[in-house]
């Protein structure tokens, strides 16, 4: 039993209870090491004994350790403690997909775009280190208020059995996103969660997830069997170029989805170009339930007349071989054998093997001296220069010369050349290579700009760094507030060089301006500060300090008149203060007349 104040490995102190799944429960903890704040994984202590849930969990927990990306949640320590196993990860503030679904109902197009186009990148770079998450739902993601998306989970929900299908408590929140051949028991691929990734983005833009049931079973066979809704019956402005990525990734069959999600990712970043808004529906290359066999209908015999058989046709022929090689088999003794002294059927057959062989050696030096020539004889022809060209007059300009050109349009920043207009080609403008090869058109983005927000109030660390990975130059300066009244953070922004809403491109530079929250000397003197004020103040900031007497009638006694440090500049611990203050003249004594 896991506890508030509790302890784990003597450095993990729990603080609270944050979730509770089937496998584990997860705490916000703190790291009194590195002081700061942790989630904790704990397995559940039931299963504890469970060798087999044990090395699963540690497993999968040091598999996903080894991921590095700002769209995975980070995994800080893995380790047992008296019985008790634990993962230590990265605290993410903010809360789950899911619990932004409830409360928003759906997404504007542009924000689950930006959603998924981190979830594709992170589980892109999770792909490449052949780590599969096989659990992926909104429940799994979290998003901070700056609209940062962490995957969380990877690979735990596996070490539940698959039999749990069938146990609603813990599966019916997964099986809404469960993949057919998941479903099915074949097994888990990348393009199981390309599945799941699909039908996120359905739900995101329509509040609702399509396939529903009154239990696990029902709906795990809803994903097998029925077609996806469609989302551009229910919303007509949502573009054909987003339902086809959906329409692609949640495709039945896994060889009519995306071959990675690095494919899906990138076809999400050109999604609403103008030339991709209107296209085409996706249509399936493969058939979407591959066990479907052709019925043949197979002659009855003369007693099954009243019946009719259906067969597939694998079925078929299968048998009319095994009814070849019965007869072939019965014959056999007389195959060499001809009572009329004609040519046996043994000589018939050495015929015409010979024959075969004869015309397939013919065949093959006709292949290498006549046609092969011809096919490998292709011209070569220079690739055109289609910078700064529409893509569909480049498109014409490469078939015209000869070349095929990628269905796949990629994208490239560019300061130069204005957006949609292509960049470059792979191979290159110049180049001479030979017809039919493939090119590759570039379409520019245009100049990348950044959006300014207002910063006020945000860390200024953060803000800086975040503006400098767009290529922003940022600079930090400390400002007198205008509400002095109120303390500031120590980076807490308070005022910005630019504006909310205006644009900024690559090399611009904003100013960030954070409250100057340093102790300076006041003006002792028009102050009226009194020799009394000026000794609390020097104990309070812990100064050196020299207190000289001045004559004068012109001030009130004990105020006072001159101080060695200007006012308004910083006070620092431990540094030197001189002050004059104020006393009455001493009375002057009269000589005494010697005359």
């Amino acid at each position: 039993m896991i506890t508030k104040g509790q302890k784990i490995n003597g450095r993990y102190e729990i603080i609270r209870s944050i979730g509770e799944g089937g496998m584990a429960n997860v705490y916000l903890g703190y790291d009194t090491i590195l002081d700061r704040n942790v989630a904790i994984k704990v397995l559940r202590g039931d299963l504890s004994n469970d060798e087999k849930f044990v090395r699963r969990f540690q497993r999968e927990a040091l598999s996903a350790s080894s991921l590095a990306h700002p769209n995975i949640v980070e995994m800080y320590d893995v380790g047992e403690d008296e019985g008790t196993y634990y993962i230590v990860m990265e605290y993410v503030e903010g809360k789950t997909l899911k619990q932004l679904l409830k409360k928003r109902g759906t997404l504007t197009l542009s924000e689950a775009i930006d959603i998924m186009s981190q979830l594709t990148d992170g589980m892109a770079h999770a792909h490449d280190s052949y780590i599969i998450h096989r659990d992926l739902k909104p429940q799994n993601i979290m998003i901070r208020d700056d609209g940062q998306i962490k995957i969380t989970d990877f690979g735990i929900a596996m070490a539940l059995n698959a039999t749990q299908l069938t146990q609603t408590n813990s599966v019916m929140g997964s099986v809404h996103y469960l993949p057919p051949e998941q479903a099915s028991g074949k097994g888990c691929t990348i393009k199981s969660d390309i599945y799941s990734m699909g039908i996120i983005f359905y739900e995101l833009l329509s509040g609702s997830l399509p396939f529903r049931g009154d239990n696990a079973v029902e709906i795990a066979l809803k994903h097998m069997r029925e077609p996806l809704p469609s989302l551009r019956e229910e919303n007509s402005a949502i573009p054909q170029s987003i339902e086809n990525i959906i329409r692609r990734a949640t495709a039945k069959n896994p060889k009519n989805r995306y071959e990675s999600a690095r494919e899906m990712h990138e076809d999400l970043l050109t999604a609403l170009d103008d030339d991709r808004m209107n296209e085409e529906v996706y249509q399936y290359k493969y058939p979407e339930n591959e066990n479907e066999g052709k019925k043949v209908k197979v002659a009855p015999k003369e007693e099954e007349k009243e019946e009719d058989t259906d067969k597939t046709a694998e079925e078929e022929i299968t048998e009319d071989i095994k009814k070849d090689v019965k007869k072939e088999n019965e014959e056999q003794g007389d195959f060499f054998e001809d009572a009329d002294g004609k040519m046996t059927k043994a000589t018939k057959i050495i015929i015409i093997v010979l024959s075969t062989i004869f015309l397939l050696i013919l065949f093959a030096l006709i292949f290498v001296f006549l046609i092969w020539p011809s096919i490998t004889s292709t011209k070569s022809a220079i690739v055109p220069d289609c910078e700064n060209k529409k893509v569909s007059a480049c498109e014409k300009l490469l078939r015209d010369a000869g070349f095929e050109v990628a269905t796949k349009i990629k994208t490239v920043e560019s300061a130069e050349i204005r957006k949609n207009l292509v960049v470059k080609t792979d191979p290159e403008a110049g180049r001479s290579i030979k017809t039919g090869t493939v090119i590759t058109i570039y379409k520019s983005l245009g100049e990348k700009v950044v959006e300014v927000e207002d910063y006020t109030g945000r860390n200024a660390t953060e803000v800086k760094e975040l503006l400098e990975k767009e290529g922003i130059e940022v600079t930090v300066r400390k400002k007198d507030p205008e509400d002095d009244s109120r303390e500031y953070d120590e980076d807490e922004i308070i005022d910005q060089s630019v504006k909310k809403g205006s644009e900024l491109k690559k090399g611009e530079s904003i100013i960030l301006y954070v409250a100057n929250n340093e102790e300076k000397f006041p003006d002792f003197v028009a102050e009226g500060y009194t020799i009394d004020d000026v000794k609390a103040f020097c104990g309070e900031f812990e100064l050196v300090c020299t207190y000289t007497e001045q004559e004068t009638t012109d001030v009130a006694e004990g105020r006072i008149t001159y101080q060695s440090r200007k006012a308004d500049t910083v006070v620092a611990k431990g540094s030197n203060l001189t002050v004059y203050y104020a006393v009455k003249p001493k009375p002057v004594e009269e000589e005494e007349d010697t005359e």
